[in-house]
């Protein structure tokens, strides 16, 4: 059965000129001139068993010279300009209701013209999502254009292909995250894991979505472990490479010695621990970016041993200094003030439980084992706020590294799939340019899963109000684009050059969509869709204000005395 069934009663109007990929088309009736909108989607007639899509570019009413002879009134001519975009055929093999963006034919002159709107636009978005009505699609909401039509996307596509959520301060980006985070919780077995910079995820609830806090200052003392949601991860976790720019200062002209020595003393710390626990099958092969525990007061004394060593001189019974005498003198500085900064409790002084091997086993099935053969699915939340800033990069990609590791090292035939979604990806995901050490460490895993990501079955959702400050690399691999309201050139630029040249008009909206608009582009949705999300039923702590409506309120009691109080302590507890 043809998903389109017009009748020529339906139509509105006759294709008047066809050029290579512009048709024109004859509105005869004023009626239907003034329901057509821009951008708003049409039918045309093609060959039989086929229809040409084609997408509103402009709407027009010209007056001709004369007058009518049968009403004796000024002669018009309405025409409305269609650019045409993919072609729906009613059979192609085996499959019925396929759309491909080809233009394999024109529409002839004279063929009729019909809206796409209502309950034929829903079953159209519903083909191209390759979604079924049977209530588990991803729904984002309705169309702008017709708020009847209810528009879906390809959950498949979406999380496999990649995706980007951008829009300005307040445009709705946290709204539509959380809209299909709500969504993602009702399936079974989803596993999902959201990197919560600021804490704006919070309000989310659900049986199947959870959240974890990195410990803070305050979680030292308890050393909590994995009780009460609340996650350390210890500094044996890190890569070396992550560990380096954590310990060493670059600009020291000792650094790489200092790198050298690092590495040769955490492998031979790494190894004595494999050999003090009797895990010969892992000594076999172990590397020094093995995620193997090993102990921070020992491998700083052999730091400070070599840094202090006296060899014997070239005369009998003398002493000269070392080769690295004095030379790690900056690095254990740098070291021993990390390790006793309370910020960085989390990652070092999370207590004996931490050094423990199972360590790893029981933080992986804290972080992402929501599903597993004991347990149902379920959208994991991180919050990363208490996280210092300039070690947040590090500490976010560690995750994400633990993440690709686990995807990667499962056996294909066990994988289950595993999204993982960045909030405020900009902090951490920026410009090969304007990054930093840190930064680079962080790039090099999110480009990693980026390109590799989608055979392990690990999917990556990149968010940030700032699509032009985002890795180029990065954006380059995500297939679709939800695009709230962009008032920055740049940006906008960056969702114009997604567009085919036949709809770049169509991102000049971009400036002035309503808050929780959306322009939907890639490969869940194939074509550019205006699209309102839907309310989510629990709303994120966006941090968005009513600034006019606050100063008329009353003020909080003792509330600097409160701020300066959390301010002290670190924590809001």
């Amino acid at each position: 059965m043809s998903l389109f069934e017009y009748t020529a009663e339906d139509a509105l109007g006759t294709v008047l000129g066809v050029d290579t990929g512009t048709v024109t088309v004859e509105v005869k009736d004023a009626d239907h001139l003034r329901r057509l909108q821009v951008n708003r989607l049409v039918a045309l007639q093609s060959k039989p068993g086929r229809h040409m899509i084609g997408s509103i570019t402009n709407v027009t009413r010209k007056r001709l010279p004369g007058l009518d002879e049968d009403t004796d009134e000024a002669q018009e001519l309405n025409l409305c300009k269609i650019a045409l975009i993919g072609t729906m055929f009613d059979r192609e093999g085996e499959k019925r209701n396929v759309f491909r963006r080809t233009l394999e034919s024109v529409p002839e002159i004279d063929a009729l013209c019909f809206a796409l709107e209502g309950q034929e636009l829903t079953n159209f978005m519903r083909t191209l999502a390759s979604v079924a009505a049977d209530g588990s699609s991803l729904k984002l909401g309705t169309y702008t254009l017709d708020e009847n039509a209810e528009a879906f996307l390809n959950g498949n596509k979406f999380f496999q292909r990649h995706a980007f959520i951008g829009g300005s301060t307040g445009s709705g980006k946290s709204w539509t995250t959380a809209k299909i985070l709500e969504q993602m919780s009702t399936l079974p077995t989803v596993n999902g894991i959201v990197f919560d910079v600021h804490g704006e995820y919070k309000p989310l609830e659900g049986d199947r979505i959870q959240h974890l806090r990195i410990a803070g200052p305050e979680d030292i003392e308890q050393s909590r472990g994995l009780k009460d949601c609340v996650i350390h991860l210890p500094y044996w976790l890190l890569s070396y490479e992550a560990l380096t720019s954590l310990f060493v200062d670059r600009s020291d002209q000792n650094a790489p010695n200092q790198a050298m020595i690092m590495a040769r003393e955490i492998n031979a710390s790494k190894q004595r621990y494999l050999q003090s626990n009797g895990k010969d099958d892992v000594l076999a092969n172990f590397t020094i970016d093995s995620p193997v525990p090993f102990g921070l007061e020992e491998f700083l004394d052999s730091l400070r041993e070599i840094n202090e060593e006296m060899i014997p001189g070239a005369k009998a019974g003398t002493t000269k200094q070392g080769d690295f005498h004095g030379k790690l003198s900056r690095m254990i500085s740098r070291l021993e003030n990390k390790t006793s900064d309370r910020r960085l409790g989390f990652m070092f002084q999370g207590g004996p439980a931490t050094l423990e091997f199972d360590w790893l086993q029981l933080l992986t099935e804290t972080l992402m084992g929501a599903a597993s053969e004991t347990a149902s699915g379920g959208v994991t939340i991180v919050d990363f706020s208490e996280v210092p800033s300039d070690v947040l990069p590090l500490v976010v990609s560690l995750v994400a590294r633990m993440a690709f590791s686990i995807q990667q090292w499962t056996p294909p035939d066990d994988r289950h799939p595993l999204a993982i979604l960045c909030d405020e990806a900009h902090v951490y995901m920026p410009q090969r340019g304007q990054a930093s050490s840190a930064d680079n460490v962080s790039l090099d895993i999110f480009e990693k899963i980026a390109k590799e990501g989608r055979k392990y079955g690990l999917g990556l959702v990149v968010i940030s109000q700032r699509p032009s400050e985002v890795n180029k690399t990065l954006i380059s691999q995500c297939s679709n684009f939800i695009s709230m309201r962009l008032t920055n050139a740049e940006d906008q630029q960056v969702v114009k050059r997604l567009l085919p040249d036949s709809l770049g008009g169509f991102s000049d909206i971009l400036p002035t969509l309503d808050t929780g608009e959306a322009l939907v582009v890639g490969d869940a949705s194939l074509l550019p869709t205006r699209i309102r999300v839907d309310e989510p039923l629990n709303k994120p702590n966006s941090g968005t204000v009513d600034f006019w409506t606050e100063w008329q309120a009353p003020v909080a009691r003792n509330r600097l005395r409160s701020a300066i109080d959390n301010w002290r302590k670190q924590t809001f507890q």
